[in-house]
């Protein structure tokens, strides 16, 4: 049995780290830009539990690759269908701003998002239509993917 890194933190640290290798590669941007990122990846991650903690309370998986046992549409979840990885976009771009890879960071941020959107984004909607049918179709019409 073979087990696979494929989850979306896994991707997350890599690209942190392209971030922090542009970031020493690259002419250093503002100085203001690095508090900036630390804000941005502080509320990435508040998004991140705050989303997390509703989807335990409501007794569903948070694991991409497992079966939802509930349709959570409250909280961050009424403005994003992906609050976790609109969350993971933050996270990344806070770091790629507090690293000095402020060049790289719109690059960065839009291929983990191709990634997650392809990996578990699609996946993961097309678990929730066949598990909720009416109920999801309703929240897709009504919330946005990202935001």
């Amino acid at each position: 049995m073979r087990v696979t890194p494929d989850y979306p933190p896994v991707w997350l640290l890599a690209f942190i780290g392209l971030a922090w290798g542009c970031g020493r590669l690259l002419p250093a941007g503002p100085p203001i830009l690095q508090p900036i990122g630390w804000a941005l990846t502080a509320a990435g991650l508040a998004l991140a539990l705050w989303a997390a903690a509703l989807m335990l309370q409501s007794r569903t998986t948070v694991d991409p690759h497992g079966q939802p046992q509930a349709l959570v549409t409250t909280g961050p979840f009424a403005l994003s269908r992906n609050p976790i990885y609109l969350a993971d976009l933050l996270i990344l771009l806070g770091a790629a701003l507090a690293l000095g890879a402020w060049l790289a960071a719109p690059l960065l941020v839009w291929a983990l998002a191709r990634i997650l959107a392809a990996r578990f984004i699609r996946p993961e909607e097309a678990r929730l239509a066949a598990a909720f049918p009416a109920d999801f179709a309703r929240y897709a019409a009504r919330t946005r993917r990202w935001i």
